[in-house]
């Protein structure tokens, strides 16, 4: 059954969706901040920006207005990056579908929400702004997926999480019949804590995975390779189920499942993955050299010209680690790297060295009890 959808953020992520609902003949209408983009899609059929080479659909209608691109709507996507999550949240709250808690609400975006009381994941920081009725009914929707693949009509599984199940299914349904599988999910809480912490292991990756390449010169030369990498991966999933539980997940298979482990390695492991890229450029490009420490970074982040959102959630990781008392070495590691306090190999050489962090024996890599 056809839906109104309203797509907002015009990113490639949300390009990518708005491209597969509107194939499936939804009527969809895209949100684009800029002016100058939203008219290049309308014009050319492609976001040459976010998604360059991938033809849109002629029905996939766009607008800079939105409160225009929420009329009349039934479901609404957000697909906005966390920095300016909330920001687009309030434009759009005095759309009267929202007001009245019409439209089915699903989130795409990945990372936590800074608070008064600290960071908090994505769906409780927009139950608190949205109007009531939206508590325990909005749907996260996360897994495996980068945006070229899916505009590509390559076969991909998501994970559609809510308090609600009948939320969730219906998540699914607007999908089916294309390649994106759609899998209802209860463990919300989980699903969102692997999208947000997946993004700093992924950055430790790419910089391993560049060491491991041959970068960085003679000492880092015969160190690490393929088995040096699937052990930070493990050892960063633990990290991951360490935190989310701590967080609140419900189910332990939602890390050994899509949002978890798969989310993980192909964000580590594709060439599509920014946080591996980012990690790459900080030891191939010294990209860090121009930032006095992660504050300044996340305040200049546009700089890059592409968001790692690893680089923002790893502040709020370390500060929601320390409000536990949770050991993350790895994600920790990130953040001093990240904060100009070491660098990338004098990290792995410390945890990954033969009396490193990830060979004690006792709360050593593997431990997950909380």
């Amino acid at each position: 059954m056809s839906e109104r959808i309203s797509v907002i953020g015009s990113g490639g992520w949300g390009t990518a969706l708005a491209k597969v609902l509107a194939e499936l003949g939804h009527d969809v209408i895209l949100w684009c901040r800029e002016p100058e983009l939203a008219d290049a899609i309308q014009k050319r059929r492609e976001n040459t920006a976010f998604l360059p080479g991938v033809r849109l659909p002629v029905s996939l209608a766009v607008t800079t207005d939105p409160l225009k691109a929420l009329r009349d709507r039934e479901v609404v996507v957000l697909a906005v990056p966390s920095p300016y999550l909330m920001g687009v949240v309030r434009s759009i709250i005095p759309a009267p579908v929202l007001m009245e808690g019409d439209p089915l609400v699903i989130v795409v975006t990945k990372g936590f929400i800074p608070g008064p009381r600290g960071p908090r994941l994505i769906l409780e920081a927009l139950e608190e702004r949205l109007p009531g009725r939206y508590r325990d009914q909005l749907v996260y929707l996360s897994g495996p997926s980068h945006a070229e693949e899916v505009s590509r009509g390559r076969v991909t599984g998501l994970v559609a999480a809510s308090a609600s199940g009948r939320n969730a299914i219906r998540t699914r349904e607007l999908f089916r019949g294309s390649r994106v599988l759609v899998y209802p999910s209860l463990d919300a809480v989980g699903v969102q804590a692997c999208a947000a912490t997946k993004n700093v292991v992924a950055i430790a990756f790419g910089m391993l995975d560049a060491f491991a390449s041959g970068a960085g010169g003679a000492p880092a030369a015969g160190l690490f390779g393929d088995n040096t990498e699937s052990l930070l991966l493990a050892a960063g999933l633990n990290e991951m189920q360490i935190l989310g539980r701590a967080l609140g997940a419900s189910h332990p298979e939602t890390f050994t499942s899509l949002a978890g482990v798969g989310d993980l390695d192909v964000t580590c492991r594709s060439m599509h993955g920014r946080n591996r890229r980012f990690g790459r450029d900080i030891v191939e490009k010294g990209v860090l050299s121009r930032f006095a420490g992660i504050d300044d970074l996340v305040a200049r982040i546009g700089e890059l010209g592409y968001l790692p959102e690893g680089a923002v959630a790893s502040a709020q990781v370390r500060a929601l680690a320390a409000a536990r008392k949770l050991e993350l070495p790895i994600m920790d590691g990130v953040y001093r790297i990240l904060n100009r306090e070491t660098e990338p190999l004098a990290f792995l050489e410390e945890y990954l060295g033969p009396v490193g962090r990830a060979a004690e024996s006792e709360g050593g890599v593997f431990r997950v009890d909380c």
